[in-house]
């Protein structure tokens, strides 16, 4: 066959190509997906008595925004990370979420101590933050490695820590809605402790998840 004939033959029977999800939308998807999921687990377990006047205390919600923002930016970057067309300064916007996240806790933390005489520095075990994470961030988890292996699939590494950081950070932020810290000490540690954990394992399983191809 002729170069001049396949390339008709071509033209007139080739399917035309779907274009690819943007990372936006691609987001916006797996919000839409998550949501739901963590709004019944934090109807299951109860809300905290008093959330609203909770929410509008500036401290609890520039805390809980900062973890929204994270996780939105992670999800974002993990999507971006996912595409060879996406600029590599994009998967820094987690990392900077994250450090202004942990970054504002550290201030509460400090301030709080101060305030309470060292109150706010007492620490011990709390051995729901883990396993209450762990099963919180699996559907997110799940629905945004489900969405990566269905989109491009480029620098899987950072795609799979961007992704697990989403997930576990839209867990860090219901856990707040309906179960209290004894001190913002045992936030620091344990909770977000947890989220530094389980998103370097989750990485890890979302890393063999996405290396096995798409579907």
């Amino acid at each position: 066959m002729q170069t001049e004939d396949l390339i008709a033959r071509l033209a007139q029977e080739a399917k035309p190509v779907r274009r690819m999800a943007s990372p936006a939308r691609l987001t916006a998807g797996w919000l839409l997906m998550s949501a739901p999921v963590l709004a019944a687990v934090v109807l299951m377990m109860g809300p905290r008595p008093h959330l609203v006047a909770l929410l509008a205390q500036p401290r609890f919600a520039l805390a809980e925004g900062l973890a929204v923002l994270t996780t939105i930016v992670s999800a974002y970057a993990a999507f971006c990370a996912g595409r060879p067309d996406e600029p590599g300064w994009k998967l820094a916007l987690p990392i900077l979420a994250f450090v202004a996240w942990l970054g504002e806790l550290g201030r509460q933390c400090f301030v709080l101590s101060v305030q309470t005489h060292g109150a706010a520095l007492v620490l011990h075990a709390d051995w729901m933050c883990i396993p209450v994470i762990a099963v919180t961030s699996l559907v997110p988890a799940v629905a945004i490695v489900w969405l990566l292996r269905r989109s491009a699939l480029f620098r899987a590494t950072e795609a799979s820590l961007c992704a697990t950081l989403a997930a576990t950070a839209a867990a860090e932020a219901v856990l707040p809605l309906f179960h209290t810290a004894d001190t913002m000490m045992m936030v620091l540690v344990w909770q977000m402790g947890s989220v530094a954990l389980l998103t370097a394992l989750g990485a890890l399983a979302a890393r063999m998840g996405l290396g096995r191809g798409k579907t």
